[in-house]
This record gives structure tokens, C-alpha cells and sequence, in this order.
């Protein structure tokens, strides 16, 4: 049996961002798994397999994301997973998964700053999804 929806896992401890998220996802025909918190994303991620994640950088430790990425990937290599954060503009430290050395300690698929714009955002989720 074929699900419906396709689902998208977004993990992020702001509340108003995970509210938007939601919402703009919802209105694009997603079905939308939130967690406030790395630990409730696994939790989620134990339960169901979302079909892609959009993950916070920093939750409740500096790491997060990337634990929650590594995580993810391990139990479901080929979920796409998109890093989004705002590292960068709080902290002037940039990275990104260009670099092949990068890459083989970040398990995401892409790295976005957040304040992407809906329609990109969109954009990159569909080239992930490869629909």
C-alpha cells in the first residue's frame, strides 16, 4: 500500500520556526512530523521513517543536528537530510558539505542558511525527493 503524503521530518527547538515550517510545508501537500528537540526526533525517527529531514544545527547541544543527521542516516541511508541553521549570521563561523573532507563527517545531503526563501526551500526539497 502506497502512503498518500509524502512525510518531512523537521527538528528545530524555536518554536515560531517550527510553526512556519509546518505550515508552509502542510500548504505544499507535505505531511509534517515536528520535534521540538533532538531527543523527540529520535524518537520519531525510531517510530516512522520520514521520507526527508530538515534538521536544526543547534538544539539542545551545539550538535544536534549533526547527531540527529548521523543518526538518521545510519538507520535510513538513502532519507535525504537537510541541515538549516543560522550558525553562520549568530556566529561568523561558516562550513558547508562542499568539501569532500566535509562530507565524510557531515551526514546531510545539503546545508542551508536559514531565511531560505519558501520557494527555493521548495525547490530543493523536490531535487532531494528527485520527483
Amino acid at each position: 500500500m502506497k502512503k498518500e503524503k509524502t512525510t518531512i521530518l523537521v527538528a528545530d527547538d524555536d518554536a515560531d520556526y517550527l510553526f512556519q515550517m509546518r505550515v508552509m510545508l502542510e500548504n505544499a501537500g507535505y505531511e509534517v512530523l515536528a520535534a521540538d528537540s533532538q531527543r523527540m526526533a529520535e524518537e520519531i525517527v525510531e517510530a516512522v521513517k520520514p521520507d526527508l529531514a530538515i534538521l536544526d544545527l543547534m538544539m539542545e547541544k551545539d550538535d544536534s543536528g549533526f547527531i540527529l543527521s548521523y543518526k538518521i542516516k545510519k538507520k535510513y541511508p538513502e532519507v535525504p537530510v537537510i541541515l538549516a541553521t543560522a550558525v553562520s549570521q549568530e556566529t561568523g563561523i561558516s562550513f558547508g558539505i562542499d568539501a569532500e573532507e566535509d562530507r565524510s563527517w557531515i551526514k546531510a545531503d545539503l546545508y542551508l542558511e536559514k531565511g531560505i526563501r519558501q520557494d527555493q526551500l521548495l525547490l530543493e526539497i523536490e531535487k532531494l525527493l528527485k520527483r
